[in-house]
Protein backbone atom coordinates (compact mmCIF):
# COMPACT_ATOMS: atom_id res chain seq x y z
CA UNK A 1 0.00 0.00 0.00
CA UNK A 2 2.26 2.31 0.70
CA UNK A 3 4.82 1.85 -2.52
CA UNK A 4 1.38 2.25 -4.06
CA UNK A 5 1.08 5.60 -2.95
CA UNK A 6 4.74 6.44 -3.30
CA UNK A 7 4.42 5.41 -7.21
CA UNK A 8 0.89 7.43 -7.38
CA UNK A 9 2.76 10.47 -5.86
CA UNK A 10 5.65 10.15 -7.83
CA UNK A 11 3.25 10.27 -11.29
CA UNK A 12 1.79 13.00 -10.03
CA UNK A 13 4.85 14.65 -9.25
CA UNK A 14 6.50 13.43 -13.23
CA UNK A 15 3.07 15.18 -14.92
CA UNK A 16 3.36 18.38 -13.00
CA UNK A 17 6.60 18.99 -14.14
CA UNK A 18 6.27 18.29 -17.83
CA UNK A 19 3.04 20.32 -17.49
CA UNK A 20 5.33 23.42 -16.27
CA UNK A 21 7.90 22.91 -18.60
CA UNK A 22 5.32 22.99 -21.10
CA UNK A 23 4.22 26.04 -19.98
CA UNK A 24 7.60 27.79 -19.63
CA UNK A 25 8.00 26.94 -23.78
CA UNK A 26 5.05 28.04 -24.38
CA UNK A 27 5.50 31.38 -22.66
CA UNK A 28 8.65 31.36 -23.95
CA UNK A 29 7.11 31.16 -27.66
CA UNK A 30 4.98 33.52 -27.08
CA UNK A 31 7.65 35.89 -25.65
CA UNK A 32 9.80 35.76 -28.85
CA UNK A 33 6.79 35.67 -31.18
CA UNK A 34 6.53 39.32 -33.24
CA UNK A 35 3.97 41.52 -32.47
CA UNK A 36 3.15 45.07 -32.63
CA UNK A 37 2.03 48.99 -31.16
CA UNK A 38 0.99 52.10 -32.86
CA UNK A 39 2.47 55.27 -31.96
CA UNK A 40 0.76 58.11 -33.07
CA UNK A 41 1.45 62.05 -32.19
CA UNK A 42 0.12 65.78 -32.54
CA UNK A 43 -3.39 65.44 -33.87
CA UNK A 44 -3.91 68.42 -32.40
CA UNK A 45 -7.25 69.65 -32.62
CA UNK A 46 -7.54 73.34 -33.32
CA UNK A 47 -4.84 73.67 -35.29
CA UNK A 48 -5.76 73.81 -38.93
CA UNK A 49 -7.93 76.52 -38.34
CA UNK A 50 -6.05 78.58 -35.61
CA UNK A 51 -8.49 77.23 -33.04
CA UNK A 52 -11.77 78.54 -35.20
CA UNK A 53 -12.87 74.94 -35.74
CA UNK A 54 -11.44 71.19 -35.82
CA UNK A 55 -13.38 69.70 -38.25
CA UNK A 56 -10.49 68.54 -40.62
CA UNK A 57 -9.14 67.31 -37.37
CA UNK A 58 -11.84 65.41 -36.40
CA UNK A 59 -12.02 63.83 -40.18
CA UNK A 60 -8.48 62.72 -39.82
CA UNK A 61 -8.54 61.56 -36.25
CA UNK A 62 -11.90 58.95 -37.01
CA UNK A 63 -10.29 57.68 -40.01
CA UNK A 64 -7.06 56.52 -38.03
CA UNK A 65 -8.92 55.11 -35.34
CA UNK A 66 -10.90 53.06 -37.77
CA UNK A 67 -7.68 52.10 -39.26
CA UNK A 68 -6.55 51.57 -35.81
CA UNK A 69 -9.35 49.00 -34.76
CA UNK A 70 -9.14 47.05 -37.82
CA UNK A 71 -5.27 46.39 -37.15
CA UNK A 72 -5.36 45.00 -33.17
CA UNK A 73 -2.54 46.61 -32.53
CA UNK A 74 -0.96 45.50 -28.78
CA UNK A 75 -1.77 48.85 -27.72
CA UNK A 76 -1.51 52.57 -28.87
CA UNK A 77 0.87 55.44 -27.98
CA UNK A 78 0.15 59.30 -28.33
CA UNK A 79 3.15 61.38 -27.89
CA UNK A 80 1.65 64.47 -27.07
CA UNK A 81 -0.25 67.80 -28.62
CA UNK A 82 -3.79 66.60 -28.52
CA UNK A 83 -5.06 69.58 -28.52
CA UNK A 84 -4.19 73.30 -29.89
CA UNK A 85 -5.62 75.28 -27.05
CA UNK A 86 -5.07 73.51 -23.47
CA UNK A 87 -7.66 75.79 -22.38
CA UNK A 88 -10.48 74.68 -25.26
CA UNK A 89 -12.71 72.57 -23.48
CA UNK A 90 -14.35 71.76 -26.89
CA UNK A 91 -11.31 70.44 -27.99
CA UNK A 92 -10.22 68.84 -25.08
CA UNK A 93 -14.15 66.66 -25.15
CA UNK A 94 -13.76 66.05 -29.28
CA UNK A 95 -10.46 64.14 -28.50
CA UNK A 96 -11.42 62.32 -26.04
CA UNK A 97 -14.58 61.41 -27.32
CA UNK A 98 -12.74 60.00 -30.51
CA UNK A 99 -10.34 58.67 -28.53
CA UNK A 100 -13.24 56.44 -26.84
CA UNK A 101 -14.05 54.79 -29.75
CA UNK A 102 -10.80 52.37 -29.66
CA UNK A 103 -11.52 49.07 -29.17
CA UNK A 104 -11.67 48.63 -25.62
CA UNK A 105 -9.22 45.61 -25.82
CA UNK A 106 -6.46 47.94 -26.89
CA UNK A 107 -4.60 49.93 -24.04
CA UNK A 108 -3.80 53.73 -24.73
CA UNK A 109 -0.87 55.24 -23.06
CA UNK A 110 -0.26 59.29 -23.27
CA UNK A 111 3.10 61.37 -22.95
CA UNK A 112 1.85 65.06 -22.73
CA UNK A 113 2.39 68.33 -25.21
CA UNK A 114 3.44 71.48 -25.06
CA UNK A 115 0.34 72.19 -26.38
CA UNK A 116 -1.75 70.24 -23.37
CA UNK A 117 0.40 71.66 -20.75
CA UNK A 118 1.72 75.06 -21.74
CA UNK A 119 4.98 76.00 -22.80
CA UNK A 120 5.86 76.50 -18.88
CA UNK A 121 3.68 74.29 -17.07
CA UNK A 122 2.75 74.74 -13.31
CA UNK A 123 0.75 73.01 -10.70
CA UNK A 124 -2.28 74.11 -12.29
CA UNK A 125 -1.55 72.76 -15.96
CA UNK A 126 -0.28 69.70 -14.51
CA UNK A 127 -3.64 69.10 -12.65
CA UNK A 128 -5.71 69.98 -15.26
CA UNK A 129 -3.75 67.28 -17.78
CA UNK A 130 -3.43 64.73 -15.23
CA UNK A 131 -7.29 65.10 -14.48
CA UNK A 132 -8.31 64.68 -18.34
CA UNK A 133 -5.54 62.34 -19.39
CA UNK A 134 -4.36 60.74 -16.50
CA UNK A 135 -0.48 61.04 -15.11
CA UNK A 136 2.32 62.55 -17.03
CA UNK A 137 4.51 59.55 -17.09
CA UNK A 138 3.90 55.70 -17.47
CA UNK A 139 5.87 52.53 -17.04
CA UNK A 140 4.79 48.78 -18.03
CA UNK A 141 6.41 45.61 -19.64
CA UNK A 142 4.54 43.72 -22.09
CA UNK A 143 5.78 40.44 -23.44
CA UNK A 144 9.66 40.86 -22.07
CA UNK A 145 10.11 44.11 -22.91
CA UNK A 146 9.85 48.02 -20.87
CA UNK A 147 7.83 50.83 -22.61
CA UNK A 148 8.39 54.00 -20.31
CA UNK A 149 6.97 57.67 -21.54
CA UNK A 150 7.25 60.88 -19.65
CA UNK A 151 7.63 64.35 -19.82
CA UNK A 152 9.77 66.50 -21.69
CA UNK A 153 8.28 69.66 -21.11
CA UNK A 154 9.52 69.58 -18.05
CA UNK A 155 12.78 69.40 -19.06
CA UNK A 156 12.05 71.38 -22.09
CA UNK A 157 11.07 74.41 -20.05
CA UNK A 158 13.71 74.10 -17.21
CA UNK A 159 11.41 73.52 -14.43
CA UNK A 160 14.45 72.49 -11.80
CA UNK A 161 12.35 70.72 -9.33
CA UNK A 162 10.23 69.23 -11.47
CA UNK A 163 12.51 68.06 -13.98
CA UNK A 164 15.38 66.23 -10.92
CA UNK A 165 12.22 64.78 -9.54
CA UNK A 166 11.58 62.78 -12.88
CA UNK A 167 14.92 62.70 -13.93
CA UNK A 168 15.22 60.26 -10.60
CA UNK A 169 11.84 58.45 -11.54
CA UNK A 170 13.51 57.73 -14.60
CA UNK A 171 16.66 56.31 -13.56
CA UNK A 172 15.10 53.91 -10.86
CA UNK A 173 13.26 52.69 -13.64
CA UNK A 174 16.02 52.49 -15.70
CA UNK A 175 17.85 50.48 -13.49
CA UNK A 176 15.05 48.46 -12.85
CA UNK A 177 14.66 47.21 -16.74
CA UNK A 178 18.13 46.50 -17.00
CA UNK A 179 17.26 42.71 -17.94
CA UNK A 180 14.01 43.73 -20.32
CA UNK A 181 14.06 42.09 -23.82
CA UNK A 182 14.35 46.23 -25.40
CA UNK A 183 13.41 49.43 -23.43
CA UNK A 184 11.77 51.81 -25.54
CA UNK A 185 10.79 55.26 -24.61
CA UNK A 186 8.45 57.72 -25.36
CA UNK A 187 7.86 61.37 -25.37
CA UNK A 188 7.13 64.82 -27.54
CA UNK A 189 9.83 66.72 -28.03
CA UNK A 190 12.50 65.06 -29.94
CA UNK A 191 15.84 65.91 -28.34
CA UNK A 192 17.42 66.78 -31.45
CA UNK A 193 16.13 66.55 -34.89
CA UNK A 194 19.03 65.91 -37.66
CA UNK A 195 22.47 66.19 -35.40
CA UNK A 196 23.31 65.26 -31.34
CA UNK A 197 25.45 68.93 -31.26
CA UNK A 198 22.83 71.03 -33.49
CA UNK A 199 21.91 74.18 -31.76
CA UNK A 200 18.83 74.64 -29.28
CA UNK A 201 15.76 75.74 -30.79
CA UNK A 202 11.69 75.33 -30.78
CA UNK A 203 12.29 71.85 -32.28
CA UNK A 204 14.40 70.54 -29.37
CA UNK A 205 15.60 69.93 -26.30
CA UNK A 206 18.38 72.76 -24.95
CA UNK A 207 22.16 70.89 -25.14
CA UNK A 208 23.20 70.66 -21.83
CA UNK A 209 19.83 68.39 -20.74
CA UNK A 210 20.22 66.66 -24.47
CA UNK A 211 23.48 65.60 -23.25
CA UNK A 212 22.51 64.58 -19.73
CA UNK A 213 19.54 62.67 -20.83
CA UNK A 214 20.84 60.71 -24.05
CA UNK A 215 23.70 59.93 -21.66
CA UNK A 216 21.83 58.09 -19.08
CA UNK A 217 19.71 56.35 -22.25
CA UNK A 218 22.53 55.20 -23.33
CA UNK A 219 24.02 53.94 -20.21
CA UNK A 220 20.65 52.22 -19.56
CA UNK A 221 20.87 50.20 -22.99
CA UNK A 222 17.73 51.99 -24.52
CA UNK A 223 16.93 51.11 -27.53
CA UNK A 224 14.09 53.35 -29.33
CA UNK A 225 12.89 56.75 -28.10
CA UNK A 226 10.02 58.10 -29.68
CA UNK A 227 8.86 61.40 -29.86
CA UNK A 228 6.51 63.71 -31.68
CA UNK A 229 6.34 68.12 -31.76
CA UNK A 230 8.39 68.25 -34.96
CA UNK A 231 5.16 67.33 -37.90
CA UNK A 232 7.64 65.87 -39.52
CA UNK A 233 9.90 62.99 -39.55
CA UNK A 234 12.90 62.39 -38.58
CA UNK A 235 15.40 59.29 -37.60
CA UNK A 236 18.74 59.76 -35.81
CA UNK A 237 21.06 57.83 -33.35
CA UNK A 238 23.02 58.57 -30.64
CA UNK A 239 25.24 55.47 -30.20
CA UNK A 240 23.70 52.17 -30.46
CA UNK A 241 19.95 53.89 -29.94
CA UNK A 242 17.60 55.64 -32.01
CA UNK A 243 15.72 58.20 -32.37
CA UNK A 244 12.46 58.53 -33.84
CA UNK A 245 10.32 61.76 -34.46
CA UNK A 246 7.03 61.10 -35.55
CA UNK A 247 4.91 63.42 -38.20
CA UNK A 248 1.62 64.53 -37.09
CA UNK A 249 -1.91 62.67 -37.67
CA UNK A 250 -3.09 66.27 -37.40
CA UNK A 251 -1.74 69.12 -39.10
CA UNK A 252 1.82 68.27 -41.72
CA UNK A 253 4.49 70.89 -41.76
CA UNK A 254 6.74 68.94 -43.79
CA UNK A 255 6.81 66.39 -46.34
CA UNK A 256 5.15 63.29 -44.79
CA UNK A 257 1.19 63.30 -44.67
CA UNK A 258 -1.00 62.84 -41.95
CA UNK A 259 -0.44 59.30 -40.41
CA UNK A 260 1.12 57.12 -37.80
CA UNK A 261 3.77 55.04 -37.50
CA UNK A 262 3.47 50.87 -37.29
CA UNK A 263 6.42 49.46 -34.70
CA UNK A 264 7.47 45.80 -34.88
CA UNK A 265 9.07 44.16 -31.47
CA UNK A 266 10.92 40.94 -32.50
CA UNK A 267 13.20 39.23 -30.13
CA UNK A 268 16.29 40.72 -31.62
CA UNK A 269 15.60 43.87 -33.20
CA UNK A 270 12.68 46.64 -33.69
CA UNK A 271 11.24 48.12 -37.29
CA UNK A 272 8.90 50.68 -37.22
CA UNK A 273 7.59 52.47 -40.73
CA UNK A 274 5.46 55.20 -40.78
CA UNK A 275 1.82 55.15 -42.83
CA UNK A 276 0.07 57.94 -44.40
CA UNK A 277 -3.39 57.23 -43.64
CA UNK A 278 -4.43 56.33 -46.70
CA UNK A 279 -1.29 54.16 -47.28
CA UNK A 280 -1.72 52.17 -44.23
CA UNK A 281 -1.66 48.62 -44.56
CA UNK A 282 -5.17 45.88 -44.22
CA UNK A 283 -2.93 43.93 -41.97
CA UNK A 284 0.82 44.02 -40.31
CA UNK A 285 3.06 41.25 -41.51
CA UNK A 286 5.94 39.76 -39.88
CA UNK A 287 9.48 38.54 -41.72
Amino acid sequence: MFLRELRRKAIIGLVMMVISAGTAIAQKKIQNAPWFFIQLSDPQFGMFDCNDSFEKETILYEKAVSKINNLKPDFVIITGDFIHDQNSILQINEFKRITAKINSNIPIYYSPGNHDIGQFPDKASLKKYKRNFGGDKFSFKHKGSSFIGFNTSLIKAQLELLEQKQYKWLTKKLRKNLKAQHIIMFCHYPFFNKTVDEPTAYTNIDLDSRKKYLELFSTRKVDVVFSGHYHDNSISSYGKMQLVTTSALGKPLGKAPSGIRIVKVYSDRIEHEYFGLDQLPESVNFK
